[in-house]
């Protein structure tokens, strides 16, 4: 894994983390969850580190969890397994409304 790959990897697995951490109900936080492993299953044994994330606002880590998933296609991930890590994302976060 090249390293802007590891950083995208790295940006998307910690801004999923913070809204797993963040969720309002414990069914939105497995929803999260289950992004995390799709995105770990994906890249098997190379796992970047969860970096820190300096915002709480769920709006905010949303746009830019989706944004980094997206982005993973330019790292050469499989465009289907992304859209299907982003339909687990936005069910995590339908359950995540108030």
């Amino acid at each position: 894994m090249l390293l802007a790959h590891a950083v995208t990897l790295s940006e998307a697995r910690s801004y999923v983390a913070a809204l797993a951490d963040n969720a309002r109900t414990f069914d939105a936080s497995v929803g999260y969850e289950y992004v995390l492993f799709e995105l770990d299953r994906i890249h098997g044994a190379e796992i970047p580190p969860i970096t820190e994330v300096l915002t709480d606002k769920r709006d905010v880590l949303y746009t830019v969890a989706e944004a980094a998933i997206e982005e993973l296609v330019d790292h050469g991930v499989d465009g289907l397994q992304v859209e299907l890590v982003l339909a687990r994302l936005e069910d995590a976060r339908a359950l995540d409304r108030p």
